[in-house]
């Protein structure tokens, strides 16, 4: 089950393509549109903060789809718990269009999750992203 669908959290991105957020902003990464996608300015790290507020939740897995050749290259995904950032896992995705998913083994529950995209397969540091979901 999607726990972005079901709670619609607030997502916060550290940078959009040239500020163009009407063609390339965070609104495409869940929108189930293959077509469009959120697309980042250059330089790294770049970064997601996903925000369920008043919910705490325990995702399972983290799914992704990057454009090839705009993909994450070593990355983080932390959780906001007992008042601290603490990271939740390190993954490493693939060069390519596929949809990717990453188990979280996740124990505790969170309402604040921080996806940091360390470097970049683009050499200036650009990520591109299709689709992003937390699942239970």
């Amino acid at each position: 089950m999607s726990l972005i669908e079901l709670h619609e959290p607030i997502i916060k991105v550290s940078s959009t393509y040239q500020r163009d957020v009407k063609n390339f902003g965070k609104q495409f990464m869940t929108d189930n549109d293959d077509e469009t996608c959120w697309n980042s300015d250059q330089g790294s790290p770049q970064s997601i903060l996903i925000n369920f507020e008043e919910n705490e939740v325990c995702p399972k897995t983290l799914i992704c789809m990057f454009q090839g050749g705009f993909a994450g290259k070593e990355c983080e995904i932390k959780g906001f718990i007992n008042d601290t950032w603490e990271t939740i896992t390190e993954f490493y995705p693939e060069d390519s269009n596929n949809l990717q998913s990453f188990p979280l083994n996740m124990t505790e529950v969170c309402s604040k999750f921080k996806i940091i995209f360390k470097s970049s397969t683009d050499f200036y540091g650009r990520i591109i992203i299709y689709k992003l979901d937390l699942q239970e």
